[in-house]
């Protein structure tokens, strides 16, 4: 146990479902103090959750994590200009609350997403009151960013380039989810291997819990059920699983459903490519639910699928998804290159097809309804020790304990 105090800087916080509020609440449960910066919460959808709005509230404590919240441009109707104004508002506004927090901290934490910028007021934190900062790299910059908004312009990658280089490099130490993206970050900032670590999202404990829910069970009966849960958005290649899913039932796999359950910015691009395939007796959009909520569905899949457009960043990380599905115990249906896609096949859970290739992940989704029982069941127990091995809670905050506080890479 122990009295020092973390704080943690991202933009997203309880309650937007994000895995930094399971980490805040380890931190908790191992003797710390943790305060949290972070923004208003309106993601997904852009809309201010219930009881929010830009005047607040702007603190708050929940399960024991101070929270000091900073403004932030909502990302209503998630366009391109309010999803750039959204980036940017948040470091801005957050660098003009940093007076705020009280301090003192044995360590800096910015849990960093989406953008790149949300490092911003971390380093000014850390550098004036000589903490130590660790960035988790969650979302590569400026790649990812491309991934969202298609910037073509030569200058302006140059700049975000640029922009995201200085933010890495300001960092003490930085953590990558893969051995691929570290070389990169080593690469790009100059930084020695023993200040950038390798260590992957966890999965939240419930995750590995089922939920019998009997409404859902009557639903869901008497079909082969696909099931996809979490964002919709361009990064997910959503478009890529329902062509896949419409192709593998006119090849024969009449019993297959696809049961997309989430929201994002994609949601209406996507239930409109349904329409227009006359996929209504193959795919059901089913609305977002917490993520404690998640193993209802899960539960009742006969296999997951994991999705990722065809971009050389997203195939640079293994999906937090791919950690949840294998806590699942159910097979997994993973449509991506690089690191996700190998963890799979190196658990040997499931079957593999290319980024954004429907027709390779069509046949899969043939092969798989079309598997023994038993097959399938076995696909489901080396997920889940995979998961035990590779993923669990516990194992992944002693590491990432030992090195924001310490800077033990093990």
């Amino acid at each position: 146990m122990s009295s020092d105090r973390i704080l943690i800087v991202t933009q997203h916080f309880w309650p937007e479902a994000f895995r930094v509020n399971d980490l805040a609440a380890g931190f908790i449960e191992r003797g710390y103090g943790v305060d949290v910066l972070c923004g208003l919460p309106n993601y997904p959808k852009g809309e201010w959750f219930p009881g929010y709005r830009y005047t607040g509230p702007r603190r708050e404590t929940h399960d024991e994590v101070n929270i000091i919240r900073a403004g932030e441009i909502r990302r209503k109707g998630n366009t391109g200009l309010r999803i750039f104004l959204n980036y940017v508002s948040w470091p801005v506004c957050a660098v003009f609350n940093l007076w705020r927090l009280k301090g003192p901290y044995a360590a800096v934490l910015c849990y960093n997403t989406s953008p790149v910028l949300m490092n911003l007021p971390a380093i000014l934190y850390a550098k004036a009151h000589r903490v130590p900062l660790t960035s988790y790299v969650l979302d590569i910059w400026p790649e990812n960013l491309y991934s969202v908004l298609p910037v073509k312009n030569a200058f302006l990658r140059a700049v975000a380039r640029g922009v995201s280089d200085w933010h890495y490099r300001r960092c003490d130490r930085l953590i990558a989810m893969s051995e691929s993206l570290r070389r990169r970050l080593c690469r790009r900032t100059g930084k020695p291997e023993t200040a950038v670590a390798v260590i992957p999202q966890h999965c939240e404990d419930f995750y590995a819990r089922p939920i019998r829910d009997e409404r859902l069970a009557a639903r869901f009966a008497g079909r082969f059920n696909l099931v996809f849960t979490g964002n919709f958005s361009p990064a997910q290649s959503l478009e890529t699983v329902i062509k896949a899913a419409v192709k593998a039932r006119a090849a024969g796999a009449e019993g297959l459903r696809l049961v997309l359950v989430g929201d994002g910015m994609s949601a209406d691009s996507l239930k409109a490519l349904a329409e227009e395939l006359n996929a209504g007796d193959t795919v059901e959009f089913w609305p977002s639910v917490p993520p404690e909520r998640v193993p209802a569905y899960t539960a009742l899949a006969d296999a997951l699928v994991a999705s990722l457009s065809d971009t050389e960043d997203l195939g640079m990380t293994v999906p937090a998804k791919i950690a949840s599905y294998m806590a699942a115990a159910k097979p997994i249906l993973a449509s991506m290159n690089g690191e996700g896609a190998a963890a799979v096949a190196a658990a040997g859970c499931g079957l593999v097809s290319p980024a954004a290739d429907a027709d390779a992940l069509a046949a899969n989704m043939e092969a798989l309804c079309a598997a023994p029982d038993e097959e399938r069941a076995e696909m489901g127990r080396k997920a889940f020790a995979y998961y035990q091995d590779h993923y669990r809670r516990r194992a992944v905050l002693d590491r990432l304990e030992e090195f924001i506080l310490r800077g033990n890479c093990v």
